[in-house]
């Protein structure tokens, strides 16, 4: 059975369906919206060898022509050089404003095919086909698109909503271990920043999703997906509530790039991230010893690093400077309140907590 949900957005609302196989139905889930029948699907080799021929199949039978890009597989690789060379084949075969891409992989994967869409001939649809956890619940939702720069992550980008989301829980059974453990952290943020109940859940049920249940997954995804739904139609571009879901991420985007894309993954980054936000936050008595304690169980039972990298306060410093929160110089925090609400807090002294935090 695949659910369905609406992230509502007015003209540029979608539907986000998920369930097991449900790359069958692709074909009827486009032409719901009346997505283009010229087509290219954006993925990686090691994607591509598992899944693009069942998703060709599926839109073939639908009507549609379809093209292959595949790009390198890695978090190095989302860059403008690896944007530039999917221009390069749209132009080559001809795509125009009446053709759509469609993105088959991870975060990597539709963060920089949605800024291709968002940005070849000034804007062309695009559909969003997550194949890995962190992506299934975060990244596929809420039109961050982009790329990175050498000094810092996502800085350069758009907001570009997908018309289709479609999620199939089955195609997590082949991701790899860590890969697989890094959407668990995205998943594990949710309860934390707005679900106290979920958050539970996911305690009483975490050999079940260790084991990757189906059932289990479905109901992880689904929740996962709506507490981001909810939050992207209150706040789309990020002006206030929508920041909350950067729990841990300034922490964790400083780990990533002080260690150099790609060593240490996105959901690996945010979960070392959020116990650095949530000691912090027992620092300032937003929250208490017993809920940090609880998250870093959650977190360690999945195997996720819990420590951060041995860099300089300065070197941390120096990164989340840059950081996107950054208002009039201040570096901005969310910081759990207890388990299951978080706020934004421009933290004085962070080089104080910094240190604690590192020693």
């Amino acid at each position: 059975m695949t659910e369905r949900m609406l992230v509502g957005l007015g003209e540029r609302s979608y539907q986000i369906w998920i369930g097991e196989n449900t790359f069958p139905a692709i074909g009827s889930a486009l032409d719901e919206v009346n997505f283009p029948n010229k087509v290219a699907i954006v993925t990686n080799p090691s994607i591509g060898e598992l899944y693009c021929d069942q998703l060709i199949d599926a839109l073939v039978l639908s009507g549609r022509q379809v093209s292959v890009i595949q790009v390198p597989d890695g978090e190095e690789y989302k860059t403008v050089a690896t944007l530039e060379s999917i221009y390069d084949v749209l132009i080559d075969r001809k795509f125009d404003r009446y053709c759509g891409l469609i993105a088959l992989g991870g975060g990597v994967i539709g963060d920089i095919t949605g800024f291709a869409a968002a940005t070849f001939l000034r804007g062309i649809p695009f559909v969003q086909v997550p194949t890995s956890l962190l992506a299934q619940v975060d990244s596929s939702i809420g039109g961050k698109t982009g790329v990175n720069h050498p000094q810092g992550k996502n800085l350069i980008g758009a907001f570009y909503q997908p018309q289709h989301v479609h999620i199939d829980v089955n195609v997590l059974a082949t991701l790899p271990q860590r890969e697989y453990a890094s959407g668990l952290a995205e998943v594990i943020k949710y309860g934390i920043i707005s679900d106290r109940e979920f958050f539970r859940w996911l305690e009483e049920h975490r050999d079940r999703l260790a084991d990757r249940s189906a059932e289990a997954l479905v109901h992880a995804v689904m929740r996962s997906c709506q507490i981001k739904a909810n939050v992207v139609e209150n706040d789309e571009k990020e002006q206030g509530l929508r920041i909350l879901l950067n729990l841990g991420h300034t922490f964790g985007h400083a780990v990533e790039t002080l260690a150099g894309y790609g060593v240490i993954k996105h959901g690996e980054a945010v979960s070392i991230g959020m116990v650095m936000a949530a000691r912090t936050a027992l620092r300032l008595d937003l929250c208490s010893i017993e809920d940090v304690d609880r998250i870093v169980a959650l977190l360690t039972y999945f195997d996720l690093p819990v420590t951060p990298p041995d860099f300089s306060v300065a070197d941390y410093l120096g990164v989340m400077q840059r950081d996107k929160k950054v208002k009039d110089g201040a570096v901005r925090l969310v910081l759990n309140h207890g388990i299951g609400s978080a706020e934004l807090h421009q933290v004085k002294d962070l080089e104080k907590y910094l240190d604690e935090l590192l020693t």
